[in-house]
């Protein structure tokens, strides 16, 4: 498995120059079913949370769902990639929304004050390095707080694991075609993600940080998953 300094460098290399094209390519690449996964981690942030934390936010998708969904939450995203986060910002302008802050770097080392009611990413897991990540979200949740993680995951079925592989090779040749920005997303993440042990590992880590309530909820034929854990009450 590959190093968190090499899963770093992965992320630069995956995403230098894609901002632009992001929304457009997730909508693509998970034939739509982005959007679904989204409203299901809206559907799991505890009802009357005031202070949410979106850690790796890219160009605000869920961001901006939350804070669509939650008018009376303040919402903190995080994104390492500057180019992603002018986009959020600018999506944050456009709909003249006051509940939203950004903040520039990486999830594991961003640390902002205050107890968070929940916190949530999309799409992180697989490149973090889940050990900080998740001590700093126990330091961050108030006691009862939640934390849920999303993530593209490998699918087991094998009926359904040969589709997938289908789609990711008309992605290689089409759309690397349309998307010429992401062919090395394209070509490489099938094999990061039959690598990935982000699922295990996350769930291994949350029992020994004492996190209470921890479920997994598999996705879409088993092609993305929500892990969610709640900081125990005092």
């Amino acid at each position: 498995m590959a190093t968190q300094q090499s899963k770093l460098d992965v992320v630069y290399r995956f995403f230098s120059g894609t901002g632009f094209s992001y929304d457009r390519v997730v909508t693509l690449w998970t034939c739509g079913f982005d959007r679904y996964w989204k409203n299901r981690i809206i559907d799991l942030i505890p009802a009357g949370s005031l202070k949410i934390l979106d850690q790796a936010c890219g160009t605000g998708i869920l961001t901006l769902k939350i804070a669509r969904a939650f008018p009376g939450c303040q919402i903190t995203g995080v994104e390492l990639r500057d180019e992603y986060l002018d986009l959020a910002e600018a999506k944050v302008y456009l709909e003249g929304l006051d509940n939203v802050r950004f903040l520039l770097g990486r999830a594991e080392e961003v640390v902002p004050e205050g107890d968070f009611d929940c916190i949530t990413s999309s799409y992180l897991a697989k490149y973090a390095d889940l050990a900080p990540l998740l001590t700093n979200a126990g330091t961050m949740l108030r006691p009862g707080g939640m934390i849920l993680l999303h993530d593209f995951t490998y699918p087991t079925n094998p009926w359904f694991l040969r589709l997938w592989r289908i789609w990711f090779r008309l992605m290689r040749t089409i759309g690397g075609r349309l998307f010429p920005e992401w062919r090395t997303v394209f070509q490489e993440l099938p094999t990061f993600l039959q690598e990935t042990r982000w699922q295990t590992d996350t769930l291994a880590l949350l029992r020994q940080q004492g996190f209470v309530d921890i479920t997994r909820i598999s996705l879409t034929f088993g092609t993305a998953a929500i892990v969610t854990a709640r900081k125990p009450p005092r």
